[in-house]
């Protein structure tokens, strides 16, 4: 049996971005990964077929009237946490830091899964707890993967939550290019005192983000003796991002 088309996961990943708000050719390109030559072609093609059109004015673009219903525009948070939970908790024992799945909810991060650090001390269920996008790991790889979400974030004022949470919009806008560049985001006590995160992206059909998961705990657990990322932990959160990915992509 033949496998997926990649033009046409890639045109649908597309109209799922657009299905968010207006978007530029430089924010589809970025968000999904894609040379800008690509995606404009691509957007080339939906215009032509009228399921995209593009605002004269302003260059950007949104869906078109042909397309008169996006069915899968999104994934339930519910459907989601059922497909990761398995290997979320296989992340927590492999890794043994609290593991958290989250997706862009009104400007914040949605958690929705949390597995408790498989230790004894005391801890308290985050699940559907509300997290703050610029200052957390989950956060900056929702923002760092969808220009409908970073664009107006940008324009806000950032609350500091310690001493090293980013609030400068370039500085923000750096950090999610290295987001996006490595394909992980960490944070290190830009939300708590004293914890430290890594995050990996969740994508579906087509590249589209559709959550994150990742680690967290203390900073001397987390970071290395240079105040890095462990390499091991990276690459444990990034393995069981992917698994979940191709999960969704099997059964989507």
């Amino acid at each position: 049996m033949p496998g997926p088309i990649q033009a046409i996961e890639r045109a649908a990943a597309v109209l799922q971005l657009l299905a968010r708000g207006r978007l530029g050719l430089g924010d589809i390109a970025a968000s999904l990964n894609l040379p800008k030559g690509t995606a404009h072609g691509i957007l080339r093609t939906l215009r032509t077929v009228g399921f995209v059109e593009q605002d004269r004015t302003s260059g950007t673009y949104r869906l078109g009237a042909a397309l008169l219903h996006l069915g899968t525009s999104y994934l339930d948070a519910n459907e989601l946490r059922s497909r990761a939970i398995n290997w979320a908790d296989a992340l927590a024992a492999r890794s043994g830091e609290a593991v958290r799945i989250g997706m862009h909810l009104e400007g914040n991060v949605l958690v929705v899964h949390h597995v408790f650090r498989p230790d004894d001390t005391p801890q308290t269920l985050d699940v559907g707890a509300l997290l703050p996008l610029h200052a957390t790991a989950l956060g900056k790889v929702l923002l760092a993967y969808d220009a409908t979400v970073a664009g107006p974030l940008a324009q806000r004022r950032l609350v500091s939550f310690t001493r090293r949470t980013i609030i400068a919009p370039a500085e923000l806008s750096r950090a999610l290019g290295e987001v996006r560049s490595r394909g992980w985001a960490s944070e290190a006590e830009e939300y708590l005192p004293g914890e430290a995160a890594i995050a990996a992206p969740i994508r579906g059909h087509g590249g589209l983000v559709l959550g994150a998961i990742g680690v967290s705990g203390a900073v001397d657990r987390v970071l290395d003796g240079s105040q890095r990322p462990r390499v091991g932990l990276v690459a444990q959160v990034r393995d069981a991002a992917r698994a979940v990915s191709r999960d969704l992509d099997d059964t989507g």
